[in-house]
C-alpha cells in the first residue's frame, strides 16, 4: 500500500481514515495493539525520535511500572486497511523504541530482527537474508479445557475427525488419521474457509500462493504464503494467525497453532527457508552437495551445532516437543539432507535456477514468535559462517532402515523444553555476537518459561496419570 510514512499520512487524508490501530508483538508471539485517533499520527510518529507513546508496564517480560513510558514506532510499509473491524482502520505493525535512549527496546523481538539483519549486513558475509515460513495449524469445530487444583480436561472435535465416523446423523465423510493429503471435498470440507483466508491475507500485504488439506485429520491446513526478507516474512506470520483465527471465527469454527493438539496423528510445524544474498546474488547455490555453495554448508554446520539450545526459541513451549517424535515425519535428527524429511535441514529440490537454492529448517513450529525464531536461525548460521563449521555428512539413508548404533550416533533434538533451555544457557554466545540477543534478553527468557510453563506443568497431575496410577 505505501513505502513512506508520506504515502501513509495521504492515504489516511484521502480516504477519511479516523482510526489507525497499532500492533505490536511480545515476547511470547502474540499480537499486542492499541488503536488511536489520526490526530494523534503525524510524520514525527514514524521515527524513533518520537514514535507514539504507550505503557509498556503491563506487557509480561517487558519493562517494571517504574520505567514503563514507551514508544510504538509505525512502519508504513506494513499499512493494511484491517478487514474485521466494522470501522475502517488502518493498521500498521510497529517496533518499540526507549523514548529515553531513542533507541530500539531491547526486548522488543522485531527491533531484535532488524539488529539480526543489520549483523549480517556489518558481517560483510551478505547484504539481503530470506525467509520462507511454512505455519500449519487446525480448525476446530468446538473446543473446551479446563485446568485447576481438582480437575483436568481438554476436549475437541472436529466434523472431519475418523471419531466421528459413528456419529449418529453423521454422513460419513471423515479422514482418516494421517490421511489428510490432499483428499477433495466433500471429505475436504474446508476448502471455502481457507480460500477466504488465503485471499483475505492478500488484501492485508501478504504474498500468497496456495492454500490445501495437512496431513492430520480433524482439520489441519496451511496457507502457502511467498519467501521476503526476514523482518517482512515475520510480519507476514504475525498477519497469518491473525487472519486465521479472525476468519475461522467468522465461521463459527476455532483455530490454533499449538503443534500437538491431537494425540497419535501429526503435530502442527512451521518448517523455514532461508537464504543468504549478496548484491544482488544468491550465496548458497555452489558446487557442493545437493548444489549448495560452501558457504550454505558452514551455514547448515552452525544450525546443527547450535540446534539444541537453538530449538528454545523456534520450538519454545512444552507442547512443541510432543511433535518432535519419531515416526510423523517429525525432524528430530539433527542432521541435513536432499531428501530426508526426518533431517531437521532439508535442501528443497529447487532445479537450476541459483536464486531458488535455499535451506528449509524443518524443526520451528508456529507456537514461536517468527521474529526471534528467524533471527536466531540466522545468528546460527552466520557463526557456522564465520568459524567454518563442518555439517558432516548428509543423512541420505532411509533412518527406518539403519543400524541402530549408527543411528544412536546421529545428534538428536532436545527430548523437553527444559533441556532446550538448559542448552540455551550454556551456548548462546552466537545469539549476542554483534549484539542481536542482549544477555539479559537470554536469561530472562530462559528464567520466564522455567518458572511460567517448564515447572508448573511439572507439577500437575495429567489426566492419563489417573488411568496408569488410581488403583496402585
Amino acid at each position: 500500500m505505501a513505502e513512506t510514512a508520506q504515502e501513509v499520512l495521504k492515504y489516511i487524508e484521502d480516504n477519511n481514515i479516523e482510526l489507525i490501530d497499532l500492533k505490536f508483538v511480545d515476547l511470547f508471539g502474540i499480537w499486542q495493539h492499541c488503536t488511536f485517533h489520526k490526530s494523534l499520527i503525524d510524520e514525527d510518529s514514524f521515527v524513533n525520535t518520537g514514535g507514539v507513546a504507550f505503557d509498556g508496564s503491563s506487557i509480561k517480560g517487558w519493562k517494571s511500572i517504574q520505567a514503563s513510558d514507551m514508544a510504538m514506532v509505525p512502519d508504513p510499509t506494513t499499512a493494511w486497511m484491517d478487514p474485521f473491524m466494522e470501522i475502517p482502520t488502518l493498521s500498521m505493525v510497529c517496533t518499540i523504541v526507549d523514548p529515553r535512549t531513542q533507541q530500539l527496546y531491547e526486548r522488543d523481538p522485531r527491533s531484535i530482527a532488524q539488529k539480526a539483519v543489520d549483523y549480517l549486513i556489518a558481517s560483510g558475509v551478505g547484504d539481503k537474508v530470506y525467509c520462507g515460513p511454512e505455519p500449519e495449524f487446525f480448525i476446530f469445530d468446538e473446543v473446551r479445557y479446563k485446568q485447576s487444583g481438582h480437575e483436568a480436561y481438554f476436549f475437541i472435535d472436529s466434523d472431519e475427525g475418523p471419531w466421528n465416523s459413528g456419529k449418529e446423523g453423521g454422513v460419513g465423510y471423515t479422514i482418516g488419521k494421517k490421511r489428510g493429503y490432499f483428499p477433495v471435498s466433500p471429505s475436504d470440507g474446508l476448502q471455502d474457509i481457507r480460500t477466504e483466508m488465503l485471499l483475505t491475507m492478500a488484501k492485508c500485504g501478504v504474498p500468497i500462493e496456495k492454500h490445501h488439506h495437512e496431513v492430520a485429520a480433524g482439520g489441519q491446513c496451511e496457507l502457502g504464503i511467498r519467501f521476503s526478507d526476514l523482518v517482512h516474512a515475520a510480519d507476514y506470520v504475525m498477519t497469518y494467525k491473525y487472519v486465521v483465527k479472525n476468519v475461522a471465527r467468522k465461521y463459527g469454527k476455532t483455530a490454533t497453532f499449538m503443534p500437538k493438539p491431537i494425540y497419535d496423528d501429526n503435530g502442527t510445524g512451521m518448517h523455514s527457508h532461508m537464504s543468504i544474498w549478496n548484491n544482488g546474488q544468491p550465496l548458497f547455490a555452489g558446487d557442493k552437495y545437493a548444489g549448495l555453495s560452501q558457504t550454505a554448508l558452514w551455514f547448515i554446520g552452525g544450525l546443527i551445532k547450535h540446534a539444541k539450545s537453538l530449538l528454545a526459541f523456534t520450538n519454545p513451549t512444552v507442547n512443541s516437543y510432543k511433535r518432535l517424535v519419531p515416526g510423523f515425519e517429525a525432524p528430530v535428527n539433527l542432521a541435513y539432507s536432499a531428501g530426508n524429511r526426518s533431517a531437521s535441514i532439508r535442501i528443497p529440490l529447487s532445479g537450476s535456477n541459483p536464486k531458488a537454492k535455499r535451506l528449509e529448517f524443518r524443526c520451528p513450529d508456529a507456537s514461536s514468535n517468527p521474529y526471534l525464531t528467524f533471527s536466531a536461525m540466522l545468528c546460527a548460521g552466520l557463526d557456522g559462517i564465520k568459524n567454518q563449521i563442518d555439517p558432516g555428512e548428509p543423512l541420505d539413508v532411509d533412518i527406518y532402515e539403519m543400524d541402530p548404533a549408527e543411528l544412536a550416533k546421529i545428534p538428536k533434538a532436545p527430548a523437553n523444553l527444559g533441556e532446550a533451555l538448559l542448552n540455551l544457557e550454556k551456548d548462546h554466545e552466537f545469539l549476542t555476537a554483534g549484539g542481536v540477543f542482549p544477555e539479559d534478553f537470554i536469561y530472562n527468557w530462559v528464567a520466564m518459561k522455567m518458572e511460567g510453563e517448564v515447572k508448573p506443568l511439572s507439577k500437575l497431575p495429567h489426566p492419563y496419570e489417573f488411568e496408569l496410577y488410581f488403583d496402585c
